[in-house]
């Protein structure tokens, strides 16, 4: 396993490697088509398009890690600025307040610079379209440095530095045997073999150049599902990670879970957050235990949450409230909002029942919920008054499966009758001569999602569960250092 999992790996790091110095393209000039070509001629076309997919979903990532950090610093930036445009100890017409002292404000002049330095290298990638990516990871790789805080070897460190970059993933294909034929695991007896490249054929012990695994594999976790995708030769994905701490191999499946209508009446867990500590995380506990009853109730697969960690708040708190009333208020509110320890408390409970947990962006959810589903919400129910709330959990759940949250003028209507209207800006079959070709996609006109798209992974999931990875490699998650091409 070691020897593919490093032949292949250097292969994609490779093809990541060309990708990034194509730069920012569009999608039909990344020469996935060539790159995968050209690698196919070194082993199967589908580790190939394994390969090439994974390195668009890293650069994509990366890509965006750049916008958000960018985003960051001009806030931080901002901010700093308009607080230094004000004396020290005043306070502007827009209630602006000055910094303290003048040693303060000389303190944030450096600050200020150090964030322009760091701006201007993000933008220089970003123009160039070039971000660092580290494979095997920036965290892993700094802790080179510094083994004895790590309290590790150098061999142990080598080796967690090769076992995080094997590539050992082989997407889903449906018709084929087993909805896999890369990496196939057998349903009766659970024997688990693989394609080997072609410099390393001489290693096979079955039919086909395929290496059979010397002990078998068994699904716990939905187990059920698996067997009824696989045995219908439906598309699974397959993922083999190695840890070298425990000295364990991994073998982790996914698939696209199928779409179950939402219920109709909303519902609302009641959560008081007043009283003591040792109160407050008691009524958390049951708040969350009434939610995994409904979520079992509904036959719900996972629970949606936001991945709210403050970070805009944390990025200009500090440099626009300062250590006042109003400053030291706002620290208070945001460290009396349960926010880490409800993640980890849901993310326990759900796990002993069996459910995962998707965090989302929280970019926009409560606005763009109370805009674009507050009414239709309201529509459908009678009973129960639809608040901001309930659009913004709309607007969640829609994330966490991968979906848009705003909703296009005129569709979908209530009432089919009464407001009679089409998506706007789709595109009308029409009928034509067998043998002509199909009219142009208009403007506003999906594109047909096809395997050359990349996806956009906003979604973070807690603890692995059948959620649909095939979609987007696990790719290495930049750092969100210093000097990092990360946000």
């Amino acid at each position: 396993m070691h020897l593919v999992g490093e032949y292949l790996g250097r292969h994609q790091r490779a093809d990541l490697a060309e990708r990034v110095r194509l730069g920012q393209v569009a999608a039909r000039d990344t020469r996935r088509a060539e790159r995968k070509k050209r690698l196919t001629a070194v082993f199967s076309s589908r580790w190939a398009g394994a390969m090439t997919r994974a390195s668009e979903d890293q650069y994509q990532l990366s890509m965006r890690c750049l916008y958000e950090e960018r985003a960051g610093l001009r806030r931080a930036i901002r901010t700093i600025a308009g607080r230094l445009a004000v004396p020290c100890g005043m306070r502007s017409k827009d209630r602006v307040r000055g910094y303290t002292d003048q040693n303060e404000r000389v303190q944030k002049q450096r600050r200020m610079h150090v964030l322009k330095a760091r701006l201007a290298i993000v933008e220089h990638k970003i123009a160039a379209g070039r971000p660092s990516i580290v494979a095997g990871g920036r965290r892993l790789a700094r802790r080179r440095h510094n083994l004895a805080d790590a309290r590790i070897t150098e061999a142990q460190w080598r080796e967690q530095w090769h076992a995080e970059r094997l590539f050992l993933t082989a997407d889903g294909e449906s018709g084929a045997p087993h909805g896999n034929y890369t990496i196939t695991v057998a349903p009766e007896d659970g024997m688990v073999t693989l394609v080997l490249p072609e410099p390393l054929r001489h290693l096979a012990n079955a039919p086909r150049g395929r290496y059979r695994l010397s002990c078998p594999v068994r699904f716990s976790h939905r187990r059920e599902e698996w067997l009824d995708r696989i045995t219908a030769h439906r598309a699974v994905r397959y993922d083999i990670t190695c840890d070298p701490v425990r000295g364990r191999w991994y073998l982790d499946a996914s698939w696209t879970a199928d779409t179950i209508p939402p219920p109709t009446e909303p519902i609302t867990v009641p959560l008081d957050l007043a009283g003591p500590t040792s109160t407050r995380d008691g009524r958390l506990r049951a708040a969350i235990s009434d939610l995994i009853t409904v979520a079992r109730e509904h036959d719900c697969a996972a629970i949606a949450i936001e991945n709210l960690g403050f970070t805009d708040a944390r990025q200009v708190g500090r440099e626009a409230l300062g250590r006042g009333r109003r400053g030291k208020t706002f620290r208070r509110t945001v460290a009396g909002i349960p926010t880490a320890r409800f993640r980890e408390r849901l993310r326990g409970m759900a796990y002993h029942a069996g459910l995962v947990v998707v965090a989302v962006d929280p970019a926009y959810t409560s606005r763009w919920g109370a805009q674009h589903w507050t009414t239709p919400l309201q529509e459908q129910v009678r009973k129960t008054t639809v608040t901001r709330h309930h659009g913004a959990a709309v607007a969640i759940g829609r994330r966490a499966l991968g979906f848009g949250i705003r909703r296009r003028p005129g569709v979908t209507v209530r009432h089919r009758r009464m407001a009679a209207r089409r998506a706007t800006g789709q595109a009308v079959s029409l009928p034509r001569a067998c043998g002509t070709a199909s009219p142009l996609r208009t403007a506003g006109t999906p594109t047909r999602g096809g395997k050359t798209r990349p996806c956009r992974g906003d979604r973070l999931a807690l603890f692995p569960g059948p959620q649909d990875r095939s979609e987007g490699h696990r790719t290495t998650r930049p750092d969100h250092g210093e000097l990092a091409s990360s946000g």
